[in-house]
C-alpha cells in the first residue's frame, strides 16, 4: 500500500499559516504591510478570510522528507490528514496573494477609496 506522504516533498511542514483579523483601517493595512517588510513571509485572502504565511520549514523535518519526531510531535501536526493535504491539491485556493509591501499597499490604497467612496454616497458628504 503506499503512503502519500512517500511521493510528497512535506510541504505541509515547509509553512504555516495563521488568520489574521480583515483590515478595515488605514492602519490596520499598514500593520500588515509590516509583516511583508520580512524575509519569507506571504499574506493571502483565502475564503474572504486574511492569513499570515510563514514559509520557513520544520526544524525536525529531515532529509528524507520524514518527522524527525513523528512519535512525539505537536498535536496540530497529528490533526493534520491527507486529506486536505498540499501534494493533490494543484492551485491554492487564495483569492489574494501578497508577496511584497508594495502590493498590499497598492490594495489597500484601491480599497481604502471604494471605502470612503461608499461612505460618502450614503452620507451625502464628500469623500476626503
Amino acid at each position: 500500500m503506499s503512503v502519500l506522504c512517500e511521493k510528497c516533498s512535506a510541504l505541509c511542514c515547509r509553512y504555516f499559516a495563521l488568520p489574521l483579523d480583515n483590515p478595515k483601517t488605514a492602519k490596520e493595512y499598514d500593520d500588515i504591510r509590516w509583516y511583508l517588510c520580512h524575509e519569507n513571509v506571504v499574506v493571502f485572502i483565502e475564503k474572504r478570510q486574511w492569513y499570515v504565511g510563514i514559509l520557513n520549514k520544520c526544524k525536525h523535518l529531515q532529509d528524507d522528507n520524514r518527522c524527525g519526531i513523528y512519535e512525539t510531535r505537536p498535536h496540530i501536526c497529528r490533526k493534520y490528514t491527507t486529506d486536505n493535504c498540499d501534494y493533490h491539491g494543484g492551485e491554492y485556493d487564495y483569492a489574494v496573494l501578497f508577496t511584497s509591501a508594495e502590493q498590499l499597499h497598492e490594495y489597500a490604497q484601491k480599497k481604502l477609496k471604494r471605502a470612503r467612496a461608499r461612505r460618502s454616497k450614503r452620507t451625502g458628504k464628500p469623500a476626503p
